[in-house]
């Protein structure tokens, strides 16, 4: 199942999403009735008003993971993550703040310094990794359920897309770790000189939201690979799968102290992981403002290496030789997929002034089919917005975008009254100025642009201050060529989105980040390379 998961995300939810086939959710049918519930709605009808499924797994992990013990926090405070469908309570979980982080930093500075994680050979630490992900995909369904539960995301999306994803991206990093090595350089004169790439040290790791698990394998499953500690920050509103996780990691053998999990908030645990003077290096994923101030934060202490992967406005262009029918269904998972919330959404639909009213139309009742619901529930391809505050952040936009004379062409409101459902929301007659076309919006709002030729495309899609990703669709390779070389994004996706293989860099131009993850370029964020010189004396040759 690992094997194909670097396709899954793009092959299993970029194909008619209304109703997935029912081979595709042979193991939705698991757990008795769980995942079978009737009562499904459309987007344009309430919302189910029977009581949420309930998910077929515990919540056994809300303490701290320091030191390969989970511990309270020092100040015995915890804090609720809550379930989107309900709004209500999940599990209450250990609020770490800065004395918890200073004793995880401990932690992995001796795990570093004396411990024998960096001192192991690559090809142990490499079977150690393996055997992560090994456990990792035999608990997978109660994983899986409890993503769904914490994120609101479509449980097959986490069944099977997500976990089999981290699964490959660690099988994919443990082949790494082995195959980590500098090189012999020629020098000027009678010198043997070499490089070794050595692990950097204690990494702090900030993760989002959005996707908690494959944020996690993005940034531990590299920071492993070559030898480093790590102290991780959980999002505050989904900290569940990565204690799980962890778990199951201490059973693999990874020894104490090498990976310590702190759930807590930015302004605490956050800040106290990016200003630490024995932290030497901070991963942060999330929005472009708080990546400023953990910049800031590190720039201030210790002047340590940051790498940050931030937001997003990307274009999808609609070239006019499109095949409109399937521009409309890739356009559509390129901003509704996770509930639109993701970083790289083609949240910019820009559409050729000749296929415009048709693919307005189309793009329209496509997402008036589009189905809301429990995302436990089979079939619903959208669940609630994460919390209280993305829902009335999404429905502000919403009302700005009314306000600013876009048209509305379907959607715009809250769907039911409990939990944080948002209608799927198409916006069309959009200009560059509004504030839904310049602003990450992060939901399910699609604003669809007009444009008349390249040059003026490439012109508007380059026109902002965001450079994570782009989508084109066309049929010419002349057309997709230009596009591709001219958009200054991260990424350029050709008649296809979300492809997210393991061995594919991922990151931002502009102010969507600095550094890459995933593939190779991944593994500089962790190392340090250093340079030895040593004499010759009487060398046969140079």
């Amino acid at each position: 199942m690992a094997a194909a998961a670097s396709r899954r995300i793009s092959s299993l939810l970029s194909r008619s999403l209304s109703l997935p086939p029912a081979s595709a959710s042979s193991r939705l049918s698991r757990g008795g009735n769980y995942f079978l519930g009737s009562g499904v709605q459309r987007f344009s009808t309430a919302a189910a008003t029977e009581e949420p499924i309930v998910p077929p797994v515990q919540v056994n992990y809300t303490q701290l993971l320091i030191d390969g013990q989970f511990v309270d926090s020092a100040s015995g405070k915890t804090f609720p993550t809550f379930d989107p469908r309900t709004g209500e309570v999940i599990a209450n979980v250990a609020e770490g703040e800065t004395e918890d982080v200073n004793r995880a930093v401990s932690a992995a500075r001796k795990a570093f310094d004396e411990g024998p994680w960096p001192k192991m050979t690559a090809y142990e630490r490499s079977r150690i990794l393996l055997r992560c992900a090994d456990l990792v995909e035999k608990h997978s369904d109660e994983l899986a359920a409890l993503e769904t539960w914490n994120c609101g995301k479509p449980y097959e999306q986490s069944a099977k897309a997500e976990l089999p994803m981290f699964v490959r991206l660690f099988h994919y990093y443990a082949g790494w770790a082995d195959k980590i090595h500098g090189l012999t350089v020629p020098a000027d004169g009678p010198y043997h000189v070499q490089t070794l790439h050595e692990p950097i040290g204690v990494a702090g790791q900030i993760i989002p939201w959005n996707f908690p698990l494959i944020m996690f394998a993005w940034k531990v499953g590299p920071a492993l690979a070559c030898g480093n500690t790590i102290v991780l920050k959980t999002a505050e509103q989904t900290p569940l799968t990565a204690l799980y996780v962890a778990k199951l990691f201490q059973e693999a053998g990874l020894p104490p102290g090498v990976l310590n999990i702190i759930s807590g908030f930015g302004p605490t645990a956050g800040a106290a992981i990016a200003s630490h003077m024995d932290v030497d290096k901070v991963a942060f994923r999330g929005s472009t403002d708080t990546g400023k101030i953990v910049l800031e934060l590190a720039a201030k202490s210790n002047l340590k290496p940051v790498t940050l992967e931030l937001g997003g406005k990307s274009p999808f262009i609609v070239c006019e030789d499109a095949d409109v029918d399937k521009a409309v269904e890739l356009a559509h998972f390129a901003l509704f997929f996770n509930q639109g919330q993701c970083c790289c959404a083609g949240s910019r639909t820009y559409v050729h002034e000749r296929v415009y009213d048709e693919f307005i139309e189309k793009a329209k009742a496509r997402a008036m089919r589009r189905v809301v619901g429990d995302p436990f529930k089979k079939g619903v391809e959208q669940g609630p917005q994460i919390d209280p505050e993305q829902f009335d952040k999404v429905l502000r936009y919403i009302r700005y975008g009314i306000e600013s004379n876009a048209t509305l062409e379907c959607g715009g409101e809250r769907l039911g009254s409990k939990g944080f459902y948002v209608q799927p929301t198409v916006f069309s007659n959009v200009q560059d100025d509004m504030l839904i076309a310049k602003d990450e919006i992060f939901g399910p709002v699609q604003t669809i642009l007009k444009f008349n030729d390249l040059d003026d495309v490439i012109k508007r899609a380059n026109t902002t201050r965001y450079g994570l990703a782009a989508g084109v669709f066309t049929k010419n390779l002349n057309t997709a060529n230009t596009l591709s070389r001219a958009l200054r994004a991260g990424t350029v996706w050709v008649n296809c989105f979300d492809v997210f293989d393991a061995a594919i860099p991922f990151g931002g131009y502009k102010m969507s980040g600095i550094g890459r993850e995933k593939g190779i370029y991944s593994l500089n964020n962790y190392l340090q390379v250093k340079g030895i010189v040593t004499p010759l004396k009487n060398p046969a040759w140079l």
